[in-house]
This record gives C-alpha cells, sequence and structure tokens, in this order.
C-alpha cells in the first residue's frame, strides 16, 4: 500500500484549531464551574471532631518523642473510661438522602451541566465541521483493535491502524491535556475530564459525610493498642560523649 502524505494545511485548519477549541473549552468549563458551585457550609462540630481525630493520630504516630507521662496524659484525654472525649461525645449521624436533598440535586445538576453538556456539543460540532479528515499519525505500528478508537469518523479498512483522525484526535485531546490545565489552572482544576468523570463514575457527589460515632471508635480502638516507647532515652548522654565536630575544635584553638 502507497505511503500517505498529510497536506500542511491540514496542521493548519484541523489539527490545531482542534487543539485549541479543545484547550479553551476546558478554560472556560473551569471557570464556569467555579461561578456555578455553590458554597459548602461547614459545622463548627465536624470542624472540631475532625481536629480532634487529627490529633489522636499524630499521638500515635509522634508520641515516642514525648516522655511516657505526657504520652499517657493525652491519651487519657481521648480514652479514658469515664471523662475521655471518644467515649463521652455523642454525636448523631449527619447522613442524608441524596435523591431527598435539593442542594445535593442541584449540585449534581449543575455537574453535568459543566462535565457533559459542552463534550457533547464541542465533540459533536468537531466532528461535523472536520469530519473525513486525518489529523496526524503515531509514530509506532499499532494493532487493528486500535482502528475503532483512533479512526473515528473514518471507515477504510485498508487505512493503516496508525493514522488518527479528527473526531479522535479531540478526545485524545479532552483526556490528554490535563498536566496543562494542572500548570496553568493548578492541581484541583475543573478542566481535567477524567477525574470529572471518575467522580461521576464512583459516585462521589451522592457520597455521605462519614459517621463521626463510627470514626471516633476506629480511633479509640487504634490509640488503646499503641504502646509507648520513648525513642529519647538517654539521648543526653550520647550527645554528649558523641564525636567533637571540626567547628568545636576550631573553636577551642581560636580562644585557646
Amino acid at each position: 500500500m502507497a505511503e500517505l502524505l498529510l497536506d500542511s494545511d491540514i496542521r493548519i485548519w484541523v489539527f490545531l484549531p482542534i487543539v485549541l477549541i479543545t484547550f479553551f473549552t476546558g478554560i472556560i468549563k473551569h471557570y464556569v464551574t467555579i461561578l456555578l458551585s455553590s458554597e459548602k457550609k461547614t459545622e463548627l462540630q465536624q470542624v472540631t471532631d475532625s481536629h480532634v481525630l487529627i490529633r489522636s493520630r499524630i499521638l500515635r504516630e509522634n508520641g515516642k518523642f514525648i516522655t511516657k507521662q505526657g504520652f499517657l496524659m493525652r491519651k487519657s484525654f481521648f480514652n479514658a473510661e469515664n471523662s475521655g472525649y471518644f467515649k463521652t461525645e455523642k454525636r448523631e449521624s449527619t447522613a442524608k438522602n441524596p435523591m431527598t436533598d435539593p442542594s445535593m440535586m442541584t449540585d449534581m445538576l449543575k455537574g453535568n451541566v459543566t462535565n457533559v453538556l459542552p463534550m457533547i456539543i464541542i465533540g459533536g460540532w468537531i466532528n461535523w465541521a472536520f469530519s473525513g479528515f486525518l489529523t496526524t499519525k503515531v509514530p509506532f505500528p499499532l494493532t487493528l483493535r486500535f482502528k475503532p478508537m483512533l479512526q473515528r469518523g473514518v471507515e477504510l479498512a485498508s487505512l493503516d491502524a496508525s493514522w488518527v483522525s479528527s473526531a479522535s484526535w479531540y478526545f485524545l485531546n479532552v483526556f490528554g491535556l490535563r498536566s496543562l490545565y494542572t500548570l496553568i489552572l493548578g492541581q484541583d482544576n475543573s478542566a481535567d475530564q477524567t477525574k470529572a468523570m471518575q467522580e461521576q463514575m464512583s459516585g462521589a457527589g451522592m457520597m455521605t459525610p462519614p459517621d463521626p460515632m463510627k470514626a471516633f471508635k476506629a480511633e479509640w480502638e487504634a490509640l488503646e493498642v499503641c504502646n509507648h516507647q520513648w525513642v529519647l532515652q538517654g539521648v543526653e548522654e550520647d550527645l554528649i560523649d558523641g564525636p567533637v565536630q571540626p567547628e568545636t575544635i576550631y573553636i577551642k584553638n581560636k580562644y585557646a
């Protein structure tokens, strides 16, 4: 089969426009998502509970750097049978049914509008405006199984699977510009279509907050089995008996 050559005008009028359209669509989508996003109210009690859990985890991880008495005092604050925080504090479950919560349903609708609708409209328009074009060729051979993915809109059985059609080039840019979006918009941007699809597939928009009582019980059990092992035992003797540093020798000779 003869080798195909692409016209240089395809790079100017097809290849680059698809990249620019996809890029600026993601930028616009990011700022529209920020405008449509509703401010989530955080209760003071939830912030307090989360900080207590963080303090307990830090105590388990770094308690070896304080004395045993200090460790037991802090552990008693959390785990004491009659006065411990995890034993005395009672919380009601804040789980809500997303199907009956209007605010959660509104957030789901906004997510579908900003994620799914632009992809359908822009993808359909690109498939109509640039239909039948080959935009580029991957620099390595591919099997025939890649033809439906890379040659959408170009139904040629004899065409090499390494060629990429205009419609497939658009979808490659949708999922391939995430690093550029991260560089320009930051790590937690709304232009990353991959992250948006993962949240929709996992149902992140319908997740309910964790039960604080279960979190308290799990942290109480983890702290209860944690034993204190002071790693700074005898550190003063080790510092005194340790090797003398060259700076110390220099100071002694200078002021001798």
